[in-house]
């Protein structure tokens, strides 16, 4: 049986795929796009869509599923660099999309459902709305990156630990933000908070790691 694989051809596919999916939320959603575009260092986007968010909305939607297939194309190039493999099995691919999606979709219900546990819905949305904005814009910035690892650059270790610690950076102003906005919600419910924090925020990222690491 042959062995399918990735190759640049399915690269191309998959950054042709995102490109189209942000080009349809830039037709659909032009003015809030370019609001968007501008959410690093300008808080206009978070204030004016914040309240108008629903359960779901399709601007978000679009933008998360560039989200799954930038994140898992990223991982894919940093698993076949460091293990060294020139063809990777297709469905190795599709199970890390699925994953990733999964992973994302199950923590974002779990705590929509702490902060209706604890009476803190509306903080919880909108450190929700906060948090999935810089994530999406995250998964807009990892466009480029791929575009540069398949095409021009080696990602090699130090080329692979510059661009997370740019990731993780965008991240960590998302949470700035986050805590400067919401600062009088945060101090009245201040103890749930922290709860929350150490189940969702902190406690995956200590499993993920002892598992890594084993």
């Amino acid at each position: 049986m042959l062995r399918e694989i990735v190759s640049n051809e399915w690269y191309t596919i998959l950054i042709v795929t995102s490109i189209t999916l942000i080009a349809i939320v830039k037709v659909m959603h032009t003015s809030r796009f370019s609001d968007f575009l501008m959410l690093i260092g300008n808080s206009k986007y978070l204030k004016i869509h914040s309240r108008e968010q629903k359960f779901f909305e399709i601007f978000d939607g679009v933008l998360f599923l560039n989200l799954i297939i930038s994140t898992s194309l990223f991982l894919l190039l940093i698993i076949g660099n460091q293990s060294n493999a020139q063809n990777i099995d297709m469905m190795f691919f599709l199970k890390l999309i699925i994953g990733i999606g999964g992973a994302f979709l199950i923590k974002i219900l779990l705590e929509r459902l702490l902060g209706s546990l604890f009476e803190i819905d509306e903080l919880i949305d909108s450190y929700l709305f906060q948090k999935i904005s810089y994530r999406n814009y995250i998964g807009l910035i990892l466009i480029p990156i791929n575009i540069l690892l398949i095409y021009t650059l080696s990602p090699s270790k130090t080329v692979i630990y510059i661009i997370i610690a740019i990731l993780l950076f965008i991240n960590l102003i998302g949470i700035i933000t986050t805590i400067r906005n919401h600062q009088k919600l945060l101090i009245n419910n201040l103890f749930y908070f922290i709860l929350y924090l150490c189940a969702l925020e902190i406690s995956p990222y200590i499993i993920l790691y002892k598992i890594v690491i084993k």
